[in-house]
């Protein structure tokens, strides 16, 4: 039994990694070794002279061209990778703050109507984001927001907020009231019992959402690729932008950038996997 779970887990995971080691791959290559009818696979400090072979020299040649304005550009990889840093990070950071204040006034007081509120928040989710990027459009417009960092930043805020509330519940719901009855007690004020009291037992709660906002954020292309053309364009549409070069698509460059792009998601989630887990039982087990 021990030998055929650790071979599913084997198996899964080899899975689950093939398109970031075809990435690796391909991030090394010359671009003739990426379009090749043959695939080449195992690096190798002299590659064969047959088309048919599976060797290829590996280069740093790809890393080296992220600073390259390619055709069809306005900026390098950086500039936009900068971007998306920018957006990311605010929209999260906003997303979780908003929605753990959002969700402590449900959790902690009567709202009237309550649950059809919280059922409006989460019925936001519902509508694909695509369904009002005209409306928004037209708005941005009028505001001059489009391809704008604050544009974008506002957006993405606004559309994680319901799923930032929703986890931020569930998460406050479970941090028993005594403490805070008790903070209020000893004279701290409502706002001192929030920041000093609940805010440090909800931040394995803030780093799950903060995860999840994170992603969603970072990997958003409708409204990137519509709101922003230019200006504070992110990662996405600056990959979808490569297509019309003449030069024809880069693939070592878009193996490379995408692996750094992925990068810090990565990151992020390691840092935060002790919460993380807890997380995940987090409220299984009642005092």
């Amino acid at each position: 039994m021990k030998l055929l779970r650790t071979a599913v887990i084997l198996v899964g995971f080899l899975s689950a990694a093939l398109p970031l080691l075809w990435m690796g791959l391909s991030s090394i290559k010359h671009r003739d070794a990426t379009i090749s009818q043959h695939p080449k696979v195992i690096p190798a400090l002299l590659a064969s002279n047959t088309d048919a072979s599976p060797l290829f020299v590996p280069t740093t040649e790809a890393y080296r061209g992220l600073g390259q304005i390619h055709a069809g550009a306005q900026h390098s990889f950086w500039h936009h990778l900068g971007n998306s840093a920018i957006i990311g990070v605010l929209s999260t950071i906003a997303s979780v703050l908003l929605g753990t204040c959002c969700a402590y006034g449900f959790s902690r007081f009567v709202v009237p109507g309550a649950k059809d509120w919280l059922f409006f928040i989460l019925s936001t989710r519902f509508m694909p984001p695509l369904a009002v990027v005209v409306p928004v459009l037209l708005m941005y417009r009028q505001l001059d927001l489009q391809g704008t960092h604050a544009g974008l930043v506002l957006l993405y805020t606004v559309f994680n907020l319901s799923l930032s509330v929703w986890l931020m519940k569930g998460f406050l719901d479970e941090i028993p009231r005594a403490y805070e009855e008790a903070a209020l007690v000893d004279g701290w004020s409502r706002s001192q019992a929030f920041l000093r009291v609940v805010l440090p037992e909800a931040r394995t709660g803030m780093a799950v959402t903060a995860v999840f906002c994170l992603i969603s954020a970072w990997n958003e292309y409708g409204f990137a690729m519509t709101l922003n053309s230019s200006g504070a364009v992110t990662v996405p549409p600056y990959f979808a932008g490569l297509q019309g070069n003449i030069e024809g698509m880069p693939w070592p460059q878009i193996a490379a950038g995408a692996l750094l792009f992925v990068l810090p998601i990565v990151v992020f989630t390691v840092a935060v996997r002790r919460h993380l887990l807890r997380g995940m039982t987090f409220g299984t087990i009642k005092q």
